[in-house]
């Protein structure tokens, strides 16, 4: 085994960020130019970890690490006692984990986990050679935390679709897809935008909504007529939908919180990867992306401004299937993995 080549992804759960910076973005490229990878799931047992943490050492000495997010308390204190066994360690991060544990509108089941995190980070910041944030404001976070802070944006997993849904005249029989796809962490800033829907809904018939919260979905929001509230999906099954899924208009909204200021411009991948525009909060990251008119909407917070954008959208069929062809040229270029691969390139052949 070539273990100087070899990247070791130390798995805590979250699937979703491993695999978009690096599990299904860089890794399988980066097999093929013999960097080996492995994702090694870490168990919060403390006596699993301690027999894993002998195996792991035999088998993976000298080899990166990629710590993403968080790390069990034992597995920290084992790698802690054993970090000159292993190579170059990076933490990926892609959120304000501290600004997230003192969100009050945040879930508070969601803030307890993030709380937990918050209470190790610094000494997975110690553990770290670099730390690799999702944005440039999530970065600045970290620059006074740590020697060595870099950037890598999000890229594009989903392959991106024909633009045929746009090509049918909506009406009652074939309403518009208007689509709000976020998570819970989320529910706050679709709060906000509700008043907007809620009057669309309310006025037209051509419009359907779908919002994956299923029962933590606002009330309001899913008594109105033609609204989908379907449970949220695994990361996995999400993945498979959103190449099925066909949106024509998705949601964007974003509140100024702490916890959205170190936010990604990752929901200008996602709509585009299900062949929408989107309408996004007037602030950064989405700013960095989108320019208005062009490859989607930025409009400020109120609920004018909100049922404004989708107005436009609405009553010019031609000019939004302009725009969401476009974003998906953007989200191509913006997205394109090949960057992805080449910073992880970069640093498996650096630290040797």
């Amino acid at each position: 085994m070539n273990s100087h080549l070899d990247w070791v992804v130390l798995s805590d759960g979250a699937r979703p960020t491993e695999d978009i910076y690096f599990y299904q973005s860089a890794a399988p490229e980066l097999e093929k130019m013999g960097v080996i990878t492995e994702r090694f799931p870490v168990s919060r047992s403390f006596g699993a970890a301690l027999l894993k943490g002998r195996s792991f050492k035999r088998r993976y000495a000298g080899v990166n690490l990629l710590l993403c997010r968080s790390l069990p308390l034992s597995w920290l204190r084992w790698l802690e006692r054993h970090r000159n066994a292993f190579g170059y360690i990076v933490y990926l991060i892609d959120d304000d984990i501290s600004a997230a544990a003192s969100d009050s509108t945040l879930p508070s089941a969601y803030r307890k986990r993030m709380a937990r995190i918050v209470s190790l980070q610094p000494r997975l910041l110690a553990l770290a050679d670099e730390v690799v944030a999702c944005s440039d404001q999530l970065a600045s976070y970290f620059t006074p935390r740590h020697s060595s802070v870099s950037v890598l944006t999000p890229p594009l997993l989903a392959p991106l679709p024909s633009h045929d849904h746009f090509i049918s005249s909506p009406s009652a029989q074939n309403p518009w897809q208007i689509g709000f796809h976020g998570t819970r962490a989320h529910l706050h800033d679709l709060l906000h935008i509700a008043p907007a829907l809620e009057a669309l809904q309310r006025q037209r018939d051509d419009t359907q909504l779908e919002v994956m919260l299923g029962q933590h979905s606002p009330k309001q929001l899913a008594a109105l007529p033609r609204v989908k509230a379907p449970a949220p999906l695994s990361w996995q099954a999400f993945q498979r939908y959103q190449r099925q899924c066909r949106l024509n208009i998705g949601l964007a909204p974003l509140l100024a919180t702490p916890f959205n200021y170190g936010k990604s411009f990752i929901k200008f991948l996602d709509i585009a990867a299900m062949g929408g525009v989107g309408i996004y909060s007037n602030r950064y990251p989405y700013t960095e992306v989108v320019r208005h008119g062009e490859n989607g909407l930025l409009v400020e917070d109120s609920t004018a401004a909100w049922l404004d954008g989708l107005r436009q959208l609405l009553d010019d069929p031609v000019a939004t299937a302009r725009m969401a062809r476009q974003a998906a040229i953007d989200a191509q270029r913006i997205g394109n993995p090949n960057f992805a691969v080449q910073f992880w390139q970069a640093r498996s052949g650096e630290h040797v």
